[in-house]
């Protein structure tokens, strides 16, 4: 099991939301948190079972202006 933590700007999400969204649909997994932050930031974690969906998750969320991603093991 892999955690996928993205995160991006509040201006970010206004452009690029419902890309993320879009992105998000594609691959297998479940959000386990979706945070907005006071200051407009958002902070999302899915938890994704294959390590090669994880990483093109993270890869796909990168491709975002203003976005950023990891993954690591859980």
């Amino acid at each position: 099991m892999w955690l996928v933590t993205i995160s991006c700007s509040g201006d970010a999400w206004k452009r690029h939301g419902v890309e993320f969204k879009a992105i998000a649909d594609k691959y297998p997994g479940t959000c386990t948190s979706s945070k907005k932050m006071p200051d407009g930031q958002r902070l999302m974690e899915y938890n994704i079972e294959d390590v090669g969906d994880a990483e093109a998750f993270q890869d796909d969320c990168l491709n975002l202006e203003g976005f950023s991603a990891r993954f690591e093991s859980l």
